[in-house]
């Protein structure tokens, strides 16, 4: 077999990416999403990336993506290392995090040698999909004891604040005005985008969900949060099960999402609106970004 073409995907390749990624959907949300909306450009702004692709017999055997918020997209199935690197190399970002399916990422860590000091976030994820068709909505969105509905401008602060304690309770971020800061930009960008849920009973929000990517033939739901007092009622579920409606009746088909392996009151709560567990993730997030590594 001759040796793949590594290259830089540029305009005119987004066919033969999508070719390759979308039976790949489950895990190449990231991957089909960012594109779509910001194409191959890549001036560091949200959603850019640089796209390094192998190439074999006319079609795309390998993609990895280095994206504007530092952090390494894989799908990869073949030609891995050789893929993050040009990636990496192209991009001329330090790495500040490894996302992807189980077995590449975990590759790709144990390549670069991460030292132990430098990992924010090293956790496993169990992967999950839904067809929309099959969603189960739970009795209290059913009922109308509580209502989940799109932010709005008024509830910009509230999600902030939840999007901070995100960020510290999930992803294990430092507290800061760097992390409020972003945080903020995140719910604003969000509100614009509408890609943002709330849980309204009695008036009072208790919990949000959001599309960290959308695009026509599916969702991935990220950043569901329940305030701490309000817990153990079930409505992270309902507040996910609202966005989902919202998704079906936009022609939306399927439903991606990942949790850790170890948090099994989120699991319950997904297989509960019919989810099911299809396969492992894994999520590398690093305080102190790569430089120089390529």
């Amino acid at each position: 077999m001759s040796e793949p073409e590594i290259c830089i995907l540029q305009p005119g390749d987004e066919a033969a990416l999508e070719a390759f990624a979308l039976p790949r959907i489950e895990t190449s949300m990231f991957l089909v999403g960012n594109l779509r909306l910001s194409g191959f450009v890549d001036h560091g702004l949200p959603y850019q990336g640089t796209y390094a692709a192998a190439w074999e017999e006319g079609q795309i055997a390998g993609l990895v993506a280095h994206f504007w918020n530092r952090v390494l997209i894989f799908q990869a199935p073949a030609h891995l290392h050789t893929l993050w690197r040009a990636a990496a190399r192209a991009s001329r970002r330090p790495i500040g995090g490894l996302i992807g399916p189980n077995d590449q990422v975990s590759a790709a860590k144990a390549a670069l040698e991460i030292e132990e000091a430098r990992i924010q976030l090293d956790q496993v994820e169990k992967l999950y999909s839904l067809a929309l068709e099959d969603l189960i909505v739970p009795a209290p969105l059913r009922s109308g004891q509580v209502r989940g509905r799109r932010m709005e401008p008024g509830d910009l602060d509230v999600v902030t604040e939840w999007n901070i304690a995100y960020s510290i309770e999930a992803i294990q971020e430092r507290d800061g005005p760097e992390l409020r800061q972003r945080c903020r930009a995140v719910a604003e960008r969000n509100l614009k985008e509408k890609s943002t849920w709330v849980l309204e009973r009695e008036g009072t929000l208790v919990a949000c969900s959001s599309f960290n990517t959308a695009i026509a033939e599916a969702v991935q739901i990220g950043g569901v949060y329940t305030a701490p007092e309000m817990r153990r009622r079930g409505y992270a579920r309902a507040v996910v099960a609202s966005s989902l409606l919202d998704a079906r009746a936009e022609g939306v088909g399927k439903a991606i999402l990942f949790t850790g392996e170890h948090n099994i009151a989120a699991q319950r709560a997904y297989e509960s609106l019919g989810f099911r567990h299809i396969g492992h993730y894994r999520l590398v997030l690093l305080s102190s970004p790569l430089e120089g590594v390529v």
